[in-house]
């Protein structure tokens, strides 16, 4: 049997900068299957490339877009340039599978008109768009509110009937495939994002902080819904309490970048707060590495509550002590390696990062709890094999051998030369946590 062709349709990120589907593409060409890609252009990106394997096809962005108006012509040309490609990807070599990630639900349509030529629905699900509208703009009270709502809950339905198969991030997002979508639960797997530890463990930074200074850092994308303007304040409230030893970073990008950086110069903070931008997996080592406080600043909406944050596995692969608010699957993810405070309480949040500062063993204990829970716990292996096996029902093909070839035993240093942290020794590990520096 020659080999299933995968087609993944992604258009919130580029590829392989958005690291699940990077982890899937990979997965699947570890198991034999061939892979391609369509996904929006990045600063710099090629329309075309081949990477590892995969053939990644890419279109120039939409213009930045606002209101209902400017989603409507953002998702329409995006809808467009990925069907064109997905022509273009056909003549190349047929594909049997396409897998749509969400945001947002509209790929749906697509995966039908595919299925005229044999072509199977795998829909990965990565947001509750539903809750997303409810998180940023509350509940629908006008006739055009209801409508849009309406309009996304239909799409969203549209989208787990056309499917095969649901591929679902963690057991909340499945509850409600299962419910919303009228799907059998055999129907939908859960493949938690978990980072590769292997690849994603603590280096010695190559530009370590002051040795008098304590750095934050918060990661991830910079939306309404994300609550970075809460890092602000948090520090805000740190500056204010006399903690002259506080920084922090953000590293990241989205809608809110430009506001946070007004915000941050209203407050003051223009020389304790460093905005990044875009950054790579490099960067992202880096600045994880030699960070000493997590923030997971999302506030407890509709969508947060439920959702997995990606940015708290990585945290805790790094060995990052973090503070979260308190929602229901962050607590799923991090259990008793993350300190919890109550949504939207800043005072609070200041309070339980003056408690990790003032006390370098509590940052030791979370830290080692946090890199052992998602090494043994949320590693990607275990979740690569569930990912794959969706696609060996879907299409009858099975090849013998991991989803994530052993690689032996790990590396002293990284791709960039830049040497990893011994995590089995332990004084060395319990110093590194504490000062995030070389001996």
């Amino acid at each position: 049997m020659p080999s299933p062709h995968i087609l993944i349709i992604v258009q919130n990120l580029p590829v392989p900068l958005d690291r699940r589907v990077w982890l899937e593409c990979r997965a699947l060409i570890a198991r034999g299957y061939r892979v391609s890609v369509i996904c929006p252009r990045g600063p710099g990106d090629p329309g075309f490339q081949r990477i590892d394997g995969v053939d990644i096809y890419k279109y120039s962005p939409a213009r930045e877009a606002s209101g209902f108006l400017g989603f409507a012509w953002e998702f329409a040309y995006s809808w467009l340039r990925t069907a064109w490609l997905s022509l273009r990807v056909w003549r190349r070599g047929r594909f049997d599978v396409i897998q749509a990630c969400n945001p947002p639900d509209t790929y749906w349509l697509l995966a039908l008109l595919w299925r005229i030529r044999g072509v199977r629905f795998v829909f990965d699900h990565h947001d509750l768009n539903p809750e997303l509208y409810l998180s940023r703009f509350g509940a629908p009270r006008s006739f055009a509110q209801r409508l849009q709502y309406a309009g996304l809950v239909w799409l969203e339905r549209r989208t787990f009937r056309a499917a095969d198969r649901i591929i679902s991030t963690n057991e909340s997002y499945k509850a409600i495939a299962v419910k919303r979508g009228d799907r059998m639960p055999g129907h939908v797997a859960v493949v938690r994002s978990g980072p590769d530890t292997r690849q994603m463990r603590p280096i010695v930074p190559v530009h370590p902080r002051p040795a008098d200074r304590i750095n934050l850092v918060y990661l991830g994308i910079m939306g309404p819904q994300d609550g970075v303007d809460q890092v602000l304040l948090i520090v805000d409230e740190l500056v204010r309490r006399g903690r002259d030893e506080v920084t922090a970073t953000l590293l990241g990008f989205g809608d809110c970048l430009d506001e946070l950086r007004s915000q941050c110069t209203r407050l003051g903070l223009d020389d304790r707060v460093t905005f990044t931008g875009r950054v790579d997996r490099v960067a992202i080592a880096e600045h994880l590495s030699g960070a000493d406080i997590g923030i997971c600043p999302d506030l407890k909406t509709p969508l947060n509550d439920v959702s997995t944050m990606n940015k708290t596995m990585e945290y805790m692969a790094y060995a990052l002590p973090s503070v979260s608010f308190d929602l229901i699957e962050t607590r799923i993810s991090g259990a008793d390696s993350l300190l919890y405070v109550p949504s939207g309480d800043v005072s609070a949040f200041a309070d339980a990062i003056e408690r990790l500062i003032d006390d370098p063993a509590l940052r030791v204990r979370l830290g080692r709890l946090g890199r052992e829970r998602v090494s043994s716990l949320l590693d990607w292996r275990p979740q690569a094999e569930a990912y794959v096996a969706v696609f060996d029902q879907v299409t009858g093909f099975s090849q013998p051998g991991p989803a994530v070839p052993d690689e032996g035993s790990l590396p002293a240093v990284d791709t960039e030369g830049r040497t990893y942290v011994d995590i089995h020794d332990a004084v060395e590990f319990d110093r590194f946590i504490i000062e995030r520096s070389a001996s």
